[in-house]
């Protein structure tokens, strides 16, 4: 018999793992697009992090008369270790600050997704920020499953 927080670790490692290649981590949340962000930006901002701003794709695409599911994505960071990525290549900044975007697909389901730090790294070939990397990982880790996971956990 499979506990329920192994399934839940595996799936999740599957569903992070299978975006890899574009540098992408991918989780299914538990809540709608609006509520996902919301979780995920008060989780950065009690850590301390900057919340540059909003965006919300399905009123840009309302404006203009087109549709779209509900896509939004939150742009933050924490210049304390932006910065020491962009020492290593100041490209870096391109990928800077970070951004979270969650979006409802076809089917209703809501995803949440963020650049792999490691492939922000490797994309500008900085070699010399393991520990920066490792940091930026493990608190994107923990902001994501934190916004996606169901509210009474």
């Amino acid at each position: 018999m499979i506990r329920a927080g192994t399934l839940f670790l595996s799936l999740w490692f599957f569903t992070a793992i299978a975006g890899a290649d574009n540098g992408l981590i991918t989780l299914k949340s538990h809540h709608s697009v609006t509520e996902t962000l919301d979780r995920f930006e008060s989780v950065i901002r009690k850590k301390g992090m900057t919340v540059f701003t909003r965006v919300d794709h399905r009123k840009g695409a309302s404006g203009v008369g087109l549709e779209l599911r509900p896509t939004e994505v939150l742009i933050f960071g924490n210049p304390k270790i932006g910065t020491l990525l962009m020492q290593g290549d100041q490209s870096a900044g391109i990928d800077l600050p970070l951004k979270a975007l969650a979006w409802q697909d076809e089917s209703g389901a809501v995803w949440l997704a963020y650049n792999d730090p490691g492939w922000i790294a490797s994309r500008h070939n900085i070699h010399n920020k393991d520990p920066v990397v490792a940091k930026m990982r493990g608190a994107l880790k923990n902001f994501a499953t934190f916004a996606t996971r169901p509210a009474d956990r």
